[in-house]
């Protein structure tokens, strides 16, 4: 049986680790300074960890009153708590196309990291000039998971999944001039891409792409440990 607790304003979900291997994740925005300190203070109480994407520093401020023992990252904007040492296995490769999309791909890697994986980061190789990608890509291609994060056109994920054995979760940002639609062109660019191996996640989502990674990265990890059981 699920076991929820009536907040009033919201419902948490305490059984969630058991069912899906990871606690519930609170999204912050929209969300009042007070809300999201009640929130983290029963996931702490509850889960001894709790993970809040889109926040605010106000919002942390308010968190860090009741759960001194949180952390923010301002970057990624995230708030998180984990009163235990968690073992990471297995990387998760974050691969940004500009500067601009460091926020993005920030929340993308604390997503991973906090749900198990390790995270390897490489910044600022778009294909505007495509040899800072080829520099590194025999270190992306050393790792489980690709998250391949661009704006502008979006022609970054693709190019990577015709490099890489491995798969790539591609992430559209709305970092771009006017025609880019807010992220709206490299999302179409993405989806439409004929590389294979792609799968695309919504704008501006780090959070989906790192979770989605974590899951993929843990999966292989398991796989491998397995079959070195079984030699």
């Amino acid at each position: 049986m699920d076991i929820t607790e009536n907040l009033g304003f919201a419902r948490l979900d305490h059984d969630r680790a058991k069912r899906k291997g990871a606690v519930e994740t609170v999204f912050c925005q929209g969300k009042t300074a007070e809300q999201v300190a009640v929130i983290f203070e029963r996931f702490a109480e509850h889960d001894g960890c709790a993970f809040g994407t889109r926040a605010s520093i106000e919002q942390y401020r308010a968190v860090l009153e009741r759960v001194p023992a949180a952390q923010y990252n301002a970057l990624g904007r995230v708030i998180f708590l984990n009163r235990e040492k968690i073992v990471r296995r297995g990387k998760v490769a974050i691969v940004t196309g500009g500067t601009a999309d460091l926020p993005v791909a920030e929340e993308a890697a604390l997503s991973a990291e906090f749900f198990g994986a390790e995270t390897v980061r490489f910044t600022d190789v778009g294909i505007a000039g495509i040899h800072r990608l080829l520099a590194v890509i025999d270190d992306i291609r050393k790792c489980n998971v690709i998250i391949a994060i661009a704006g502008m056109e979006g022609a970054l994920p693709s190019v990577v999944a015709g490099l890489v054995d491995k798969p790539v979760i591609a992430v559209p940002t709305s970092v771009g001039y006017g025609a880019s639609f807010q992220g709206l062109a490299p999302l179409l660019t993405m989806l439409n891409s004929c590389a294979e191996g792609i799968t695309v996640v919504n704008i501006d989502n780090g959070f989906g792409a790192g979770y989605s990674a974590a899951q993929i990265n843990r999966l292989i990890c398991e796989n491998s440990t397995q079959r070195e059981e079984t030699l």
